[in-house]
């Protein structure tokens, strides 16, 4: 299985035994894990920023696995959610898949086919979890610049030559010059094409 040393895998489940069986499952292949009784102690004992994936009970005394996704969403936690259900509960978890959950499990589980739908989950995590760190990391740089550099910066990036930067701004196409120097310094890029890279990563288009 895939080395993912900042994840850990949830575990939320009110039966014992399924937690003790996916603790040692998940043991056997090196895959940090931590168990919780019901949603209540999960939020409790858990961070907003925590990393990794979700093994999730639907039907559970208290606060459900449907809710709990709710609060979690409400928090903007974005764990993926495998949803453990038994044969009786299909249709929450397809409520659940509706609700976001990454996928869902029958019990009794196969442990090989669990454990593959956990790596995906992982790998999916780990990539999503670097883009926004991309992002997190573009949006302070550009942060750290003048509010005249991140006007320059807007208008670079749109391919507009430094002639009409300066003419739109009111200022020479030297000082343009200068604010670009600057711009590529505190970014630690050499082209303007890293800059539009840059900007992209901080402003995402929208999908459509």
């Amino acid at each position: 299985m895939t080395d993912q040393t900042a994840a850990k895998v949830y575990i939320v489940d009110d039966d014992d035994s399924v937690r003790e069986s996916l603790r040692a499952l998940l043991g056997q292949v090196g895959v940090a894990a931590a168990d919780f009784p019901s949603a209540e102690s999960f939020l409790k004992g858990v961070r907003d920023d925590c990393r990794g994936c979700l093994l999730l009970d639907v039907r559970m005394p208290g606060m459900g696995g449907l809710r709990l996704q709710e609060v979690l969403r409400e928090r903007g936690v974005s764990l993926p959610v495998i949803v453990l259900t038994g044969h009786a509960d299909v249709p929450m978890a397809v409520r659940a898949l509706k609700a976001g959950a990454r996928d869902f499990v029958e019990k009794p589980f196969n442990p090989q086919d669990l454990l593959e739908r956990i790596e995906v989950c992982l790998a999916e995590e780990a990539q999503a979890w670097a883009v926004a760190e991309r992002q997190r990391e573009a949006m302070s740089i550009i942060a750290e610049l003048t509010a005249r550099e991140r006007e320059v910066l807007g208008l670079l990036v749109t391919g507009k030559p430094s002639k009409v930067i300066a003419s739109k701004l009111g200022i020479s196409e030297k000082t343009v010059d200068v604010h670009r120097s600057n711009i590529m310094r505190k970014a630690g890029v050499h082209s303007v094409a890293e800059l539009v890279h840059l900007w992209l990563l901080a402003h995402p288009p929208r999908a459509e």
